[in-house]
């Protein structure tokens, strides 16, 4: 059954626009401070962060909010408003046109409705349980690709913590073995894209639970399905996610499984192939 909270999307689309508009006023002339050696964050995530937060605590009081730049809140319900006002930070302050507002309603366990707006594209991706996941008004759904080897993935990086992150090891593997993989810079707008068909597949390492909140919504409404690399359940904030067309899952889960375990499918080829 849809989630009962008829004025959620209106809400929710209606919020993301004004956030992604707060975006565009900073883009091409953006201010970058380092929150870390590698992590950035701006101006336009602030000032978009107040206006989601603001708003969501004024119109839902009793919601918590969890939000990237720390604009947290903790309500007295059940519900947990997940708030990424600038999903594709360095994206963004490079002039590079992919980034997003991602915002997805949870309870404790399971995810509710979910809208991610690209600002630069006018592109407004919204589901809520039970209902359906659409793009600009337009049903999506998740490809019928079953062929690991004709599939195309996508995946990320930390920017902060990179020295430690293990994803290269998995990147290689997986970009051996199938159609390819592609590195966007948006684990919001990612999942979105394999909501829509556009991938068959994405999968990182170390994702905060405004990353994915959305987008996971999104992509189960699609058809998809998401899971931990044990094909355990996943909640945001677990360290680790493979989310599918739900027709790829095991045959990457398997090759998953395999780098873990210190296996290579296919050797690095040797750099004299460069010269």
């Amino acid at each position: 059954m849809p989630f009962a909270a008829p004025d959620y999307i209106p809400f929710a689309t209606e919020l993301a626009r004004e956030a992604g508009a707060v975006l565009m006023r900073h883009y091409g002339d953006v201010q970058v401070e380092h929150k870390g050696s590698f992590d950035t964050v701006t101006a336009a995530d602030r000032a978009s962060e107040r206006l989601v937060v603001e708003r969501i605590r004024s119109r839902f009081p009793r919601h918590s909010i969890l939000a990237e730049e720390g604009g947290n809140f903790e309500g007295a319900g059940e519900l947990i408003w997940h708030v990424d006002p600038l999903d594709g930070t360095t994206n963004f302050s490079h002039g590079l046109p992919r980034f997003c507002v991602s915002i997805g309603l949870w309870s404790r366990r399971e995810g509710l409705a979910g809208v991610v707006f690209d600002p630069v594209r006018g592109d407004m991706y919204a589901a809520e349980r039970g209902s359906g996941a659409y793009l600009n008004s337009h049903r999506i759904r998740v490809s019928h690709e079953s062929d690991l080897k004709l599939s195309l993935f996508a995946t990320g990086f930390p920017s902060a913590i990179r020295a430690t992150n293990p994803n290269m090891h998995y990147f290689h593997q997986v970009a051996m073995a199938t159609h390819g993989v592609r590195r966007t810079g948006s684990a919001a707008l990612d999942l979105c894209a394999v909501a829509a068909g556009h991938f068959e597949g994405f999968w990182e390492i170390g994702l905060k639970s405004w990353d994915v909140a959305a987008g996971l919504v999104l992509l189960s409404e699609a058809g998809g399905e998401y899971c931990d690399f044990d094909r355990k359940s996943y909640r945001p904030g677990d360290r680790r996610i493979v989310a599918t067309n739900g027709k790829v899952t095991s045959d990457l889960l398997e090759l998953l499984a395999e780098v873990s375990r210190g296996h290579q499918r296919h050797a690095l080829p040797p750099l004299d192939n460069a010269r």
